[in-house]
């Protein structure tokens, strides 16, 4: 009898060892898409910011070097 208990102890340990090994899998795979969203999302807006930026120094450039020609 206590080998018996101890075979579908074993056993049960093996099924559940099974099952949490894809739950494990479905959420890292979540948390990478969720993290590359949000990282191409932050570079999007970085590269907004940059080229808003640029616009405005090149256009302060420009107003400068035109009023220094005067």
């Amino acid at each position: 009898m206590k080998k018996l208990f101890i075979v579908l102890a074993v056993a049960s340990l093996g099924f559940v060892a099974c099952n949490n090994e894809s739950k494990v899998e479905e959420a890292s795979d979540s948390l990478t898409n969720k993290v590359e969203e949000a990282a191409g999302a932050a570079k999007d807006s970085i590269t907004s910011i940059g080229d808003s930026a640029a616009s405005k120094i090149d256009s302060v450039t420009k107003a400068a070097t035109d009023s220094l020609k005067k």
